[in-house]
């Protein structure tokens, strides 16, 4: 593989995961949305991704990786909506509460789990950052290597 084929690899990496942490930020602003121009209530998204390469078996990817172009790198295949049930908490006095009953439709966010999973692609970004970097050391060393 060659080093800017490593330096895609970690720049498509890097590109997704803030790809990711925006999503999750957006879903936690919206923790408290009741309503949302559609009328329901703000519904949580999650980033699908997929490989950047052309879809593959795993035993012809394992047959191409050291070739040279070699495979790698991923991308944002899709940012889809979580069909997973509204939350719903009493609270009568709540404008967008049911008259009925006065129970409100919450979003069906969970902040624990948008804050791991923002610590998770905190740190998927990171991996990519040091990934680029060893990259960038090695090259420098080669060329060191060169002049001498």
């Amino acid at each position: 593989m060659s080093i800017t084929r490593s330096f895609e690899i970690s720049a498509s990496g890097l590109t997704a995961e803030r790809v990711r942490m925006d999503v999750i930020s957006s879903n936690l602003a919206n923790v408290n949305a009741t309503r949302t121009p559609e009328g329901t209530p703000y519904r949580r998204r999650q980033v699908v991704f997929e490989s950047a390469d052309a879809p593959q078996s795993f035993a012809s990817l394992l047959q191409t990786a050291g070739r040279a172009g070699g495979t790698g790198g991923v991308r944002v295949a899709a940012i889809e909506p979580d069909f997973s049930d509204f939350k719903r908490v009493y609270n009568p006095g709540h404008p967008d509460a049911d008259p009925a009953t006065g129970y409100v439709l919450m979003p069906n966010i969970e902040p624990v789990i948008e804050m791991v999973d923002l610590m998770t692609a905190t740190r998927a970004y990171e991996a990519n950052v040091n990934a680029l970097n060893s990259a960038k050391q090695m090259q420098q060393k080669a060329l060191e290597i060169g002049r001498v």
